[in-house]
């Protein structure tokens, strides 16, 4: 099936062009990137790169697979067995990655965590990921859980390796670990063990990222007023969108107001791109139910995430069944410096680059009011100006993850926020990326086509000579059609 892309007009686009090639090769089934499997009848599974890599979980650091930046790795975390089973992991149940550091470059980890669906979760549920040197000293820390709502639901969690001036911990180049570690608070379902999912296993999603150094001389003051005014959301008719399984899936949206549908128990993922200056304001919008008795508790959740996927803010409301709303709270603009202020969400707004909006319905709202599907509404809006980036002396890994100065943004003066530009070139690549996919669908298939094609350039070389030698000394500019 067709990738779930930014908006309808690009799944139509990828349709026709699979269409026309499989008609011209003769090709039964063609596999388009960004397939999601499906675990229920209504609610996707967690959809992982196309081209993840596996990492196995180590239980000790002498085991640990090294993990590269700008690769995306699929690994497993068994939780609820904190005390140790037998079953593979060590008695604190974490588990370890290695990474190779030099002394200039800032590493960022995030880790995705996947719970079962259907599993019986505990408030505190959730993982926490750590950055470590060869001392067992701890870079930075961070974890996240469920939340009240209880709900399976993908959580992510982040930990760096930061170079920064007049700090002497981790500074040094050498070898560095990702801990990961089950949290919980033992009040959850059947299984025991230190978590409410009992004897579970997680999927994780593993993301390292690399930011280069910037020039010395750089500012860390943060400035210390900005606009805090909330303005009003976009109105208008919404614009359909298809909201990702994950986050390389995450749909491309950009100022303004877009349509999608959520199940109970989904987990929608969108991007925005967010240039250097420029603040974020967004909105979610459930519609009303079959009925409108009852109340869940924490119900409809937004997340906003940063470039590397480490959290940002996040809100949630309750839901009754009629329509309901969920704002962010209103953030600073997109700095360099904002790194060095001391909690979020200005800490986390450091990047220029794709921000990640991500929702979730509870699976308890289809018990109270119905298996849906419910309306979605998101609501968008760009604030500020677009600003020069910081300055990068080197490309961050992946290429492009933090905006101009890693290859990502418009020219200056066309922020990441103008849309027009960003949709067009999010299509195209979406395009090439389908394109790729058909000519790799095997070698028989490959063949054919350069047959077709080679017939076709063969007829247009002869009726081009033809026509050439019927003209005599005429002079004609043309050229001939490409297949």
């Amino acid at each position: 099936m067709t990738r779930r892309g930014a908006a309808a007009r690009i799944a139509r686009a990828a349709a026709v062009r699979g269409a026309v090639v499989a008609a011209v090769c003769g090709a039964s089934v063609v596999a388009l990137p960004g397939s999601v499997a499906v675990a229920a009848p209504d609610v996707p599974e967690y959809a992982f790169a196309d081209d993840v890599r596996r990492a196995e979980p180590a239980t000790d650091t002498g085991d640990a697979v090294r993990l590269e930046p700008g690769a995306t790795y699929r690994s497993s975390l068994p939780h609820g067995i904190g005390t140790g089973s037998g079953d593979g992991t060590g008695s604190d149940g974490k588990v370890y990655y290695r990474l190779e550091l030099d002394a200039a470059s800032t590493a960022y980890v995030s880790v995705t965590a996947i719970p079962r669906p259907g599993a019986a979760l505990a408030v505190g549920d959730g993982i926490g990921v750590a950055v470590q040197n060869a001392d067992g000293t701890s870079c930075s820390y961070d974890s996240v859980t469920v939340g009240t709502s209880q709900s399976p639901r993908p959580i992510t969690a982040w930990a760096a390796r930061e170079i920064q001036p007049g700090r002497g911990l981790c500074q040094e180049a050498g070898t560095y670990y990702v801990v990961v570690e089950p949290v919980g608070t033992g009040t959850g379902g059947p299984g025991g063990g230190s978590g409410g999912a009992g004897d579970d296993i997680w999927d994780l999603e593993i993301a390292p990222v690399s930011e280069p150094p910037v020039a010395k001389g750089t500012s860390t003051n943060v400035p210390g007023t900005w606009n805090s005014a909330t303005p009003a959301p976009p109105t208008g008719e919404a614009e359909s969108v298809h909201g990702g399984a994950g986050f390389t899936e995450a749909a491309a949206v950009a100022q303004g107001v877009w349509g999608d549908e959520i199940v109970p128990g989904q987990t929608l993922f969108y991007r925005v791109p967010v240039d250097w200056g420029r603040q974020l304001y967004a909105s979610v919008e459930v519609g009303s139910g079959r009925k409108s008795s009852g109340f869940v508790v924490d119900a409809l959740d937004l997340t906003l995430h940063n470039p590397v996927r480490a959290k940002v803010e996040e809100v949630g409301v309750g839901y009754g069944g009629t329509q309901k709303s969920a704002a962010l709270a209103p953030a600073p603009p997109v700095r360099y410096a904002n790194r060095y202020a001391p909690a979020n969400p200005t800490k986390s707004l450091r990047f220029a680059g794709d921000h990640y909006l991500v929702v979730h319905l509870a699976a308890e709202v289809a018990d109270a009011f119905g298996d849906g599907p419910y309306g979605l509404t998101l609501r968008v809006r760009l604030g500020g100006s677009a600003q020069p980036g910081p300055g990068y002396q080197g490309r961050a890994v992946p290429r492009g993850v933090f905006g101009k100065d890693s290859g990502l943004a418009a020219p200056t003066g066309a922020g990441l926020g103008d849309l027009g530009d960003r949709t067009r070139a999010a299509s195209s690549a979406d395009g090439d990326a389908t394109m790729r996919a058909v000519a790799a669908a095997g070698f028989g298939t490959g063949t054919a086509l350069l047959l077709v094609l080679g017939g076709w350039t063969l007829i247009g070389r002869r009726r081009a000579a033809a026509s050439a030698s019927a003209a005599g000394q005429i002079r004609v500019s043309a050229q001939n059609p490409t297949p």
